[in-house]
């Protein structure tokens, strides 16, 4: 699925890996490759909801209340996708990975990402949902730089990656 960039059925496969096999089975490649799906099925989407975005506020500087409205609704149906995209890995993480992951570095690592994932929703969201978000985004990030400052080197790239 990697090799032919169909990343949403990559995502599907790579959950169902993570959910039926016990954290420490996982290898470092699995791992990796459960990543590389989410990242590139969420930056996909990222990005559409950054244009549509963009289109938005253009044509509100030119009063196009109708093309607005249109835009709002699509720019809606984005937003459905990244919280649903969020949803399911922050669940893989949260129920299947992070409870018992080890080492110290895939705990960072998935730590990390579940920070990444908390982000992405901080990014549309709204009021509570957005306060909620990044809150969550900054318990996930300090927990992984905590992990990371006891157990990692300073030069470990997932470390680094935390700066």
């Amino acid at each position: 699925a990697e090799q032919a960039e169909r990343y949403e059925e990559m995502v599907e496969f790579m959950e169902k890996v993570a959910k039926s096999v016990d954290v420490e089975e996982l290898s470092v490649e699995e791992r990796n490759l459960l990543s590389v799906a989410y990242k590139n099925v969420i930056g996909a989407r990222r990005a559409s909801w950054r244009i549509i975005s963009s289109i938005e506020q253009k044509e509100e500087s030119k009063g196009n209340e109708d093309h607005v409205a249109i835009i709002k609704d699509y720019r809606g149906k984005i937003e459905a996708e990244l919280s649903k995209i969020c949803d399911g890995i922050l669940n893989v993480l949260e129920a299947h990975l992070i409870p018992s992951a080890s080492p110290a570095e895939f705990k960072v690592f998935l730590l990390k990402m579940k920070g990444d994932y908390h982000r992405y929703l901080a990014e549309f969201k709204a009021g509570a949902e957005r306060k909620d978000a990044a809150e969550s985004t900054l318990v996930a990030y300090k927990s992984a730089q905590d992990i990371a400052t006891a157990e990692l080197a300073p030069t470990h790239p997932i470390r680094l990656g935390l700066a």
